[in-house]
């Protein structure tokens, strides 16, 4: 297909940096000060040529051959109700959650690099935690379980507002596979929320994953394959417990969220897909 001009906005930096791998150019809008939705180019991701600051008062003078949308105010109806918008869902489970009405949908699994320069080694005996203001939302990304797992297992946390919660604070998206790869397993406490990046690159590391068995986690995880998942805490503090104690048990975990997260969340096929979907909407 032809290289396309596409128009969105740094909502997400880690996702941001994947989405543009494929062979597009991205004008990321921004604004003076740089505020939350409107960064464009900036922070420390390894951004590629493909991806251009643009002011947002620039904008209306300028041709694109589509629009991505990555929040709910920049396109200011939520959930979209246009049937002339393409609404991808980045989960099988979102597409299913949400009401879309007669809207068409596709869904797009992420797709992350393998990192080149992290490998697994799981030589400190604890958790790692990887969150993001897990105080502001306890119910939803779990605080008062992590708080709770905390108290029988050794975790860290990792993230932004992190040491609000106890943990060690925040660590640059770039070196974060190779920092997780020193735990034993990478722990998920949230109820509800999206598959988080920094798991899909910790099983890509070879990491294994314990979870609570909500959402697209229960697709993603195969107890006693590629880690563990359940509803109940206490069965996961036990398998957390047993992993610390069991390197051999949490290698080959491992070496299977490692064969997982290469067989559904590859770069290639990301870009693969979201390929097609330039494609249908840019005819």
């Amino acid at each position: 297909m032809k290289r396309l001009k596409i128009l969105t906005w740094h909502t997400h930096a880690s996702y941001l940096y994947y989405l543009t791998q494929a062979p597009h150019d991205f004008y990321v809008l921004s604004k003076p000060g740089r505020p939350p939705g409107y960064m464009g180019r900036c922070g420390p991701m390894p951004w590629g040529d493909n991806v251009i600051d643009l002011p947002a008062d620039q904008a209306k003078d300028a041709e694109f051959d589509c629009i991505v949308y990555q929040d709910d105010p920049q396109y200011l109806r939520h959930p979209v109700t246009d049937r002339n918008v393409l609404l991808v869902h980045v989960t099988p489970f979102n597409e299913l959650m949400w009401d879309n009405g007669d809207v068409i949908t596709r869904v797009i699994d992420h797709g992350v690099i393998p990192p080149k320069d992290a490998e697994y080694t799981g030589e400190l005996q604890r958790g790692i935690v990887v969150a993001d203001s897990i105080l502001r939302d306890e119910r939803r990304l779990g605080g008062d379980i992590y708080r709770k797992v905390r108290a029988e297992v050794p975790l860290d946390l990792v993230g932004t507002g992190a040491e609000e919660a106890g943990g060690l604070g925040e660590v640059l998206p770039s070196v974060l596979p190779r920092f997780v790869s020193r735990y034993r397993f990478i722990f998920n406490p949230a109820r509800y929320s999206g598959l988080g990046l920094a798991m899909i690159e910790a099983m890509m590391v070879g990491v294994p994953v314990v979870g609570l068995a909500t959402t697209e986690m229960v697709t993603t995880v195969e107890n006693g394959v590629s880690g563990y998942t359940d509803t109940n805490v206490s069965k996961l503090i036990a398998r957390m417990q047993e992993l610390q104690g069991d390197p051999t048990l949490a290698r080959h975990l491992g070496q299977g969220a490692r064969r997982r997260a290469l067989e559904r969340f590859h770069i290639d096929r990301f870009v693969r897909d979201w390929n097609n979907a330039f494609a249908l909407v840019t005819r």
